[in-house]
């Protein structure tokens, strides 16, 4: 629950005098993964805390323009938790790409050499890569965002290994597929192979017992810790029942930062290309861990939401519904897996439909075929080439869009500053990952402007679960107003937004959602008003309105 402070004014009435004082009413505002927004990072791009963790590994060979790591850290997360940054902004949840360890070495694919930075390229499910940070910082990052309201995603990787090179072997044949490469003409065309040359695939189909590969049971016990591994995936395994295959493995593995950490949810890679009922598998491993981790720290739960899973099925539009297209199959990944899945389509949506067209749609999908699952909505990521705004030449319209829609809204890092997704030198998605340009949200009066809004915004959307989670009707077109209602389990919440309205004294009808009499805010800029035959007047320099009852 997100507490919400009201300061009520009650008036007390004596023989000979009067005196006023202030109470505070506590309302709690439910929180819903389907309203959530969510503040995506590149770990090692966002701020460094810790630059005594910058080398590991002797990862010391020039990198390509933007393709080696540059000092991000889970300190460095922590660090901008604490600050209230994220508060200021309305998340409620962030996630992370991969923090486990990266391989060692780095590869040359002509753009100069690429490491691990991006964490998608595993070397051991079992550690944290020492340049994002340790356990520890892991451990205080989820205590200290949990104590002001905020959710920590991780993302998983089940799908393959990191690429192979002269630091990191090849995992063993009953463990990986070395090709061929994936040319996505059908199904079995991008399930059973390699994403891409040299990043071997793993064996998810396979129910063969595997021994653990021999650089993982040399790595373990140089560091001192492989009884340690070996007796807990001994009382997984005997818990379970699972072979002991590859899949499970992992399975494992990231289960345990659910039970050791309590992190509440997961970003799943790469997802189309596993078979669906691995993900299956994995909703009921990732549930049982969590029920764990509730009842060893029942002190530390948050509220009664499952736990998150969010796939990233490349490609999926919310138009699909439940069923993607391989062509020659179709698979629904919502059933029994994951609460959300990523949906590209939404920049599209953002470009091509007028807004009303665009939350009409959503409201009829996600209320619809979609009932009870929703999508994770972007406009900018880390490997989509093809962004919303690259220059950030429309980041007002950018938050606006992005933060009104329904559905859960995923922030890039950046977004909100208008870090521009070009970088001269740089080459491909190296373009979309930049440092966060802290020193623009510093001194940048126009970046501050930027923030200003979005931060608006967001602190009506994370007020207001009607937004994400609610139903849509639009009140007018010219003026476009609309109202968002969301009911659910005896919480209500109803709202009134306006857009592209004339700035200075604007008017707006009210009547089906607001009672006459009602004292209403604007939350954007602040101003006050009562309903007066149905209608809301609202004198301000902006031209949005967000309406709500003020308390």
């Amino acid at each position: 629950m997100r507490k919400l402070i009201i300061v009520l004014s009650v008036v007390f009435m004596g023989c000979q005098n009067k005196s006023e004082s202030t109470a505070k009413e506590v309302i709690d505002i439910p929180f819903s993964w389907d309203a959530a927004t969510v503040y995506f990072m590149l770990t090692d791009r966002f701020n460094n805390a810790d630059t005594s963790n910058d080398i590991n590994f002797n990862r010391t060979d020039e990198a390509g323009v933007l393709r080696g790591f540059e000092g991000g850290d889970l300190k460095g997360v922590i660090e901008k938790v604490a600050s209230g940054y994220f508060t200021d902004l309305g998340v409620n949840a962030i996630w992370m790409t991969p923090i486990v360890e990266q391989i060692h070495g780095g590869t040359d694919e002509g753009t100069g050499v690429s490491y691990g930075f991006h964490g998608y390229w595993t070397k051991d499910w079992t550690n944290l890569d020492p340049n994002f940070g340790t356990k520890a910082d892991l451990k205080k990052l989820v205590e200290v965002a949990h104590s002001k309201g905020i959710r920590i995603v991780l993302d998983a990787v089940i799908n393959h290994t990191g690429p192979v090179t002269e630091k990191d072997p090849v995992w063993p044949d009953d463990w990986v597929r070395t090709g061929p490469a994936c040319d996505y003409k059908n199904y079995g065309h991008t399930v059973h192979c390699t994403l891409v040359e040299n990043l071997p695939d793993i064996k998810t189909e396979s129910n063969e017992l595997v021994e653990l590969p021999i650089q993982l049971v040399e790595k373990w016990k140089a560091e001192g810790r492989y009884e340690q591994e070996i007796t807990e995936l001994d009382a997984f395994f005997k818990r379970t029942k699972y072979p002991r295959a590859p899949r499970f493995y992992i399975m494992k593995w990231l289960s345990d930062y659910i039970t050791e950490f309590g992190i509440d949810g997961y970003r799943v890679d790469t997802v189309k290309h596993t078979e669906p009922y691995v993900w299956q598998e994995f909703r009921e491993v990732v549930n049982a861990a969590f029920t764990e981790f509730k009842s060893n720290n029942p002190e530390k739960v948050l509220d009664d939401n499952d736990f998150y899973l969010v796939g990233e099925v490349y490609n999926y539009a919310i138009s699909h519904e439940k069923a993607f297209d391989f062509g020659d199959k179709k698979v629904n990944y919502f059933d029994k897996a994951f609460n959300q899945l990523i949906n590209f389509e939404f920049k599209w949506n953002a470009q091509q439909l007028d807004l009303e067209s665009m939350f009409s749609k959503y409201d009829s999908i996600l209320h619809g075929n979609l009932k009870g699952y929703s999508v994770l909505n972007y406009l900018s990521s880390h490997d989509d080439g093809q962004p919303f705004d690259p220059m950030r030449k429309k980041p007002y319209e950018t938050a606006t869009k992005l933060l009104l829609s329904q559905g859960a809204s995923q922030i890039y890092y950046g977004d909100e500053s208008a870090r521009i997704l070009h970088v001269e030198g740089a080459v491909g998605d190296a373009n979309l990952r930049s440092f966060m340009n802290w020193e623009a949200i510093n001194t940048n009066t126009e970046t501050q402007l930027v923030l200003k809004h979005w931060q608006k915004l967001g602190q009506f959307r994370v007020k207001h679960p009607a937004i994400g989670a609610g139903r849509h009707q639009m009140i007018s077109k010219l003026p476009y107003v609309f109202s968002r209602s969301y009911n659910k389990n005896n919480f209500k919440d109803v709202v009134v937004v306006g857009l592209n309205l004339d700035k200075g004294l604007k008017s707006v009808s009210v009547s089906e959602v607001f009672k006459e009499g009602t004292k209403i805010r604007d939350a954007y800029s602040g101003v006050e008003s009562i309903v007066k035959n149905g209608q809301v007047e609202i004198d301000s320099g902006f031209d949005i309105l967000l309406l709500e009852e003020s308390y």
